[in-house]
């Protein structure tokens, strides 16, 4: 009889188990954003071919001393249409905002660019995605604000709504800007 216990024990430690990762994930200061092991860290290398007819950049474009938001977009992601908005609202306000294009045909990027307007300072494509791999991509859209130094200190995965922009973005802009004086 004894030898059952330890049997009827397991499903209920099963539970618990289950129960903890469950309310450590509901609890969280902001459930919406993912966390990010760059945050930061030094952003990593820029490895990128170029969209034609268009400025690309580098590593050095990082650590300029400006701060800068770096976003990986496609022309066949829905959610970056919906974010275009926000990014063209940025860039009339001045932000600097470095494009990376991810998996894409380039026709159907420069396409998309044509179509919806051009927020990227400079912008490159990732054709096989090995720069979205170093810098931890979940997918696209994602955005990062990286320091004037190339420090990461924001990464947001997801469309940028307005509400995004408004209460994280921002506030991750200022906080960048501030390490970068």
């Amino acid at each position: 009889m004894t030898r059952f216990v330890p049997l009827m024990i397991i499903p209920l430690l099963i539970f618990v188990a289950f129960t903890t990762v469950f309310l450590f994930g509901m609890y969280r200061e902001n459930p919406d954003i993912l966390p990010s092991a760059r945050e930061g860290q030094t952003a990593p290398p820029v490895e990128l071919a170029k969209l034609s007819g268009k400025k690309s950049f580098d590593d050095d474009a990082l650590r300029s001393g400006q701060v800068t938001l770096v976003n990986f977009w496609a022309s066949w992601c829905g959610p970056c249409r919906v974010e275009h908005p926000q990014l063209e609202q940025l860039k009339d306000e001045g932000e600097i905002i470095l494009g990376v294009n991810y998996k894409d045909d380039q026709d159907k990027a420069l396409l998309f660019l044509a179509e919806l307007g051009d927020p990227y300072t400079a912008v490159g494509a990732d054709k096989r995605g090995r720069m979205a791999l170093d810098w931890g991509l979940y997918g696209v859209p994602e955005t990062y604000v990286v320091a004037g130094d190339g420090t990461t200190i924001f990464r947001f995965a997801g469309p940028i709504t307005q509400k995004v922009l408004d209460n994280d973005i921002r506030a991750a802009l200022s906080q960048a800007k501030l390490m970068s004086k």
